[in-house]
């Protein structure tokens, strides 16, 4: 057995400060609207250019142990940020830069790390307050669209699409982006479905870099039932094997034998299968299986109407045009069922919608209708290369998730703005002892470094736009009796670097 290296103190702490600022640094020159690109060489195939924190931070890996523990601690900040967001992985990355850098000074002067840590929590949490207080609910579809577009580095063709998908298919509805064949970008909406459930194994896997599995064409399996032997399924999968489709399992659960036998035959190539648990409980478990089976054409496999196992025949399943599959949901897009079926079962639901005295069985059937009648709105990224399109496809995905964390919890000033000002809230805290005091200028100090770095990929002096704000911020903490205070969140859309902006910041008595 290989013995371990053990590092302590200062030659640790400088170690993995090292990596940080590594990953840091590669990510953090993408931030902003005149940030630059990253070129990420590939084994195979061609470099992808890519603007997106998170995709820069997942490619590095560092020699040194050490340095790379530190790295993978902030890739760990982007890929969460990713997860809960969807975007703003960079400036999650630069804040975590700057508190790593400033904490290891204090460290380094003999503070306390534990009363730092107090300091940074109480900190954050008057921040967060503060910025929540500061957002601006997001409204109209114009409002949208121009969210979409900052997000979408000032395309405006992908903010106007964005707010065009979300007016078709509902704030709530599912939108998802995929590779054109073609040079232009295309917006498709089709009948569709999205559920709460993903993959049962992580081996049913078709895209290993996004974790996601992929089924073009399949035929559906739904029931009700719990799968652990496979056995009476034989005959069917014989079947469906020999029709060489992909093969969607959506089951109350697939465990032990049955599950294992899928994972075999998924690697050894034998059938392309994905194998989800069914949506909801109870009797919503039943009627959410049907408006499946309505959707794709199938049949419900179920003890109350009598049908075993053995007896499913391929006329019984569904049928879509892709299924998309992650850790977490399932998207059927493009369903085979009867239209006619459809609004019929559409009508029904929205009569037990009149009919419901409950307000939560209410909101249920409104879920299942809008799953049902919304549709999925497709966005196909075009382009003239694999490089342009993969490029245009990170940019349009985190314009995608930043409207989506718009429309939910609203917006505030962009370019760093919001966070320089909720550094005043700051000035109201009492933390016990110098050492939290230590842990509270920590943030203060980390807060001002994405605008800094946001100018200064503009090729703008951060201390210049960092002081003149702060004049503001005094002005406005000052009057605030009497002053009105409105920044409008699209003043960094339109950045020239001569004026610093055009900026709309405006006060109003």
């Amino acid at each position: 057995m290989a013995g371990k290296i053990v590092r302590f103190d200062t030659d640790a702490r400088n170690a993995m400060l090292k990596g940080v600022d590594i990953l840091a640094n590669a990510v953090k020159v993408t931030l902003g609207p005149k940030g630059r690109n990253v070129v990420i060489d590939k084994s195979f195939g061609a470099p992808r250019i890519t603007k997106d924190g998170v995709t820069v931070a997942k490619e590095i890996e560092l020699e040194d142990k050490f340095e790379n523990m530190g790295a993978q601690m902030v890739k760990e900040v982007a890929s969460k940020t990713n997860e809960e967001a969807g975007d703003g992985t960079t400036t999650a990355t630069v804040l975590a830069q700057a508190i790593a850098r400033e904490g290891c000074k204090y460290v380094a002067a003999g503070m306390n790390p534990m009363d730092l840590k107090r300091g940074i929590d109480l900190a954050v949490e008057a921040v967060i307050t503060k910025i929540k207080e500061s957002s601006k609910k997001v409204k109209t579809s114009e409002e949208i669209a121009q969210v979409g577009t900052i997000s979408a580095n000032g395309e405006k063709e992908i903010g106007d699409m964005i707010a065009k998908a979300m007016q078709k298919v509902g704030n709530e509805g599912v939108i998802t982006v995929e590779e054109a064949k073609g040079l232009s970008t295309e917006l498709d909406v089709v009948e569709g479905m999205q559920f709460d459930r993903g993959y049962l194994s992580p081996y049913f896997i078709t895209n290993a870099d996004k974790m996601i599995a992929e089924l073009e064409d399949p035929l559906i399996f739904i029931t009700e039932k719990k799968l652990t032997n496979l056995q009476p399924m034989v005959p069917l999968l014989e079947s469906v094997v020999q029709s060489s489709r992909p093969f969607l399992i959506i089951a109350e659960d697939v465990e032990g034998e049955a599950l294992a036998t899928l994972v075999v035959n998924k690697l050894r190539g034998g059938l392309k299968v994905v194998a989800v648990k069914a949506p909801g409980f109870g009797d919503r478990r039943k009627s959410m299986l049907e408006d499946i089976a309505i959707l794709t054409g199938g049949q419900v496999i179920s003890d109350d109407l009598g049908i075993k196992l053995e007896n499913v025949k391929l006329k019984d399943l569904g049928q879509c045009k892709k299924i998309r599959v992650d850790k977490d949901n399932t998207t059927i897009v493009d369903g085979a069922g009867k239209k006619s079926e459809i609004e019929a079962r559409c009508g029904q639901i929205r009569k037990q919608i009149e009919e419901t005295t409950s307000d939560y069985d209410k909101e249920k059937l409104q879920e299942r209708l809008a799953k049902l009648a919304g549709g999925v709105a497709i966005i196909k990224v075009g382009g003239a290369t694999e490089v342009e399109v993969k490029e245009r496809k990170d940019r349009v995905e985190d314009a995608l998730n930043a409207t989506r964390a718009a429309v939910q919890e609203g917006v505030v000033v962009g370019g760093g703005c919001a966070l320089l000002y909720a550094s005043e809230a700051l000035n109201n805290l009492k933390p016990k002892g110098d050492d939290q005091k230590a842990g509270v200028e920590i943030i203060r100090k980390a807060l001002q470094y994405p605008i800094r770095q946001i100018t200064s990929n503009a090729g703008v002096d951060g201390s210049v736009i960092v002081g003149k704000i702060r004049i503001l911020i005094l002005v406005v903490v000052e009057c605030q009796a009497e002053w009105v205070v409105w920044a409008e969140w699209v003043v960094w859309a339109e950045w020239e670097c001569n004026s610093i902006l055009s900026n709309k910041l405006s006060l109003k008595i």
